[in-house]
């Protein structure tokens, strides 16, 4: 069994303040009976190797545009007083004062009215100034925020970053920066392992690095050799299960940069995200040797072209489909409402092709 734990941050004397838990019935990619923990905090960092092709300019400007989120302390009875420094999360400068981090390093938890993402934050920078910022946009069915840091502020945040154009690949060199259990900057090093992993902590791929990872550091970007960001730390797999323990794994998962830019380009825009509907539900079914997914409803737009219950689901545009999370995160990540595709199914024994104009949902 599987269990999933959503870590809300890591601080500096305090490894886990609490989480919640769930578990998953189906580990696609696991070993089966082996008790594993899925932590909503991933980030890096305890061995950093050199190595020739990443540079030391770049780390430096990595650890430049890396902030950590800080936990509100103040104690309102007394406002007179300072709050202590506690740092939840890790986050990083993207351009003109716009912080990006993980939508679950933000969230705050309140008994009364649940979980809410607050309005305003504070964050901290490498030169230790302490910066309020208001929120701009997020994506709870992704894991990413955005904020804003104050303008007469924003000149205190000297390094920006960018995101990666095009998608990752397996072995590609990456590093990350961030507060692992509250403590940093900090950075590890490693390579990326499958760049299409499904868990059920969000509604699209992520992204496998084989890098030092803690509690503390969701948000930290994912950085390739040229200081471009290719994910959005999300989360790690850990095998210990003793609460005692500081949380810390080499399996770490980030939200894909491809998907996040699209997140925070909406934000930007002031519109939500809104995603691509085939209108089909699958299952799977055994053909010959191989698994393949199958329609086990369909509605509109793909009921209007023409596919059908039990139609086995062969490819879209030319791309195999292999389950229905490749087919959501295809739909997600490349195409748009109102794009006519084309989708090949299996009646019987023929091969038919449809073409479906996509909704928007």
């Amino acid at each position: 069994m599987i269990i999933l734990r959503r870590i809300l941050y890591g601080v500096k004397g305090c490894p886990m303040r609490s989480h919640r838990s769930v578990s998953l019935r189906t580990p696609r990619q696991f070993i089966p009976g082996l008790s594993l923990s899925i932590m909503l905090v991933a980030a890096p960092l305890l061995h950093a190797e050199q190595n020739s092709i990443l540079s030391q300019g770049t780390f430096a400007h990595a650890k430049q545009a890396t902030v950590g989120i800080l936990e509100d302390t103040q104690d309102q009875r007394t406002p007179e007083k300072p709050g202590k420094i506690l740092v939840r999360g890790t986050g990083f400068h993207l351009r003109d004062g716009y912080i990006i981090t993980a939508r679950h390093a933000a969230e705050k938890h309140n008994l009364s009215t649940g979980t809410v993402i607050p309005k305003h934050v504070h964050i901290l920078t490498m030169d230790l100034h302490e910066l309020p910022a208001d929120l701009v946009g997020d994506s709870g069915f992704m894991d990413v925020v955005l904020y804003r840091i104050a303008e007469p502020h924003r000149a205190k945040l000297t390094a920006t970053t960018a995101f990666a154009s095009g998608d990752v690949a397996s072995g590609m060199e990456v590093f990350t920066v961030g507060y692992p259990l509250g403590w940093g900057p900090t950075m590890a090093f490693g390579r990326l392992g499958n760049t299409n992993t499904f868990l059920q902590t969000v509604e699209t791929r992520l992204i496998q690095a084989d890098l030092s990872a803690c509690s503390g550091n969701s948000g930290g970007g994912l950085f390739n050799a040229q200081g471009e960001i290719v994910g959005i730390m999300h989360a790690i797999i850990q095998t210990e299960k003793d609460e005692t323990q500081a949380h810390c794994s080499r399996m770490t998962f980030a939200i894909p940069g491809i998907l996040a830019e699209r997140i925070v380009n909406a934000a930007l825009a002031g519109k939500p995200l809104i995603f691509s509907k085939l209108g089909i539900h699958m299952t799977s079914v055994k053909d010959g040797t191989k698994w393949r997914p199958v329609v086990k409803d369909v509605s509109e737009p793909a009921k209007a072209a023409g596919i059908q219950k039990h139609d086995v689901l062969l490819a879209i545009e030319e791309t195999e489909i292999l389950d229905a999370a490749h087919l959501k995160n295809y739909l997600i990540e490349r195409t748009t409402p109102g794009q006519r595709v084309s989708v090949k199914v299996r009646r019987g024994d023929a091969d038919l092709t449809f073409t479906v104009v996509l909704a928007g949902g």
